[in-house]
């Protein structure tokens, strides 16, 4: 057998794990969102998160198959690096809400339609949650205001849960 013909089965095979791991992961995601009733658009967050890990691992493997040459590679992604680094400085405050998404997601007791106080010295923010996406939590307010906040101020400040979904759902089934 050839090089070429190894090195297209080895592309093959990695094509079909891809394939399999990304069905794996979008199966466990949406499982521990149906457990711990996170919304489907927050879901669809960590999808895209874990999907673009998958491609940059997958592109790294396929370039050591193909035979690139290493140093070549860290050349290139140190200059990408470098600039994405340059940008994500800038807008910082992206990348931070971006992960405190990730974290609200699996780690976080709040949910959308629980009814919180956010703990502040300057504002006094208490009401529903109406959404949260990968980069803000809207809320309406107790005195009927629409806010919106961003994800990675909600992980700095203390937060009451007044009331939660789960047990307004009890009582309309009591």
């Amino acid at each position: 057998m050839s090089l070429y013909n190894e090195k297209l089965i080895f592309t093959a095979i990695l094509i079909v794990a891809v394939i399999v791991v990304m069905l794996i992961i979008k199966k466990a995601i949406k499982r521990f969102g149906l457990i711990r009733s996170i919304e489907v658009n927050r879901r669809k967050v960590i999808y895209y998160l874990s999907y673009l890990v998958i491609y940059l691992l997958a592109s790294s493997i396929l370039a050591i198959i193909w035979g690139f040459d290493f140093k070549q590679i860290l050349f290139a992604l140190s200059s990408v690096l470098a600039v994405l680094g340059v940008g994500f400085f800038a807008q910082w405050s992206i990348l931070s809400n971006l992960t405190a998404s990730a974290i609200l997601f699996f780690n976080h007791p709040i949910r959308i339609g629980d009814r919180i106080n956010i703990i502040d010295k300057d504002y006094d923010y208490t009401g529903v949650i109406v959404d949260i996406t990968s980069f803000f939590l809207f809320m309406k307010t107790d005195a009927g205001k629409n806010i919106t906040i961003p994800t990675s101020l909600i992980m700095q400040k203390g937060i009451e849960i007044l009331d939660k979904i789960e047990s307004r759902e009890e009582e309309h089934h009591d």
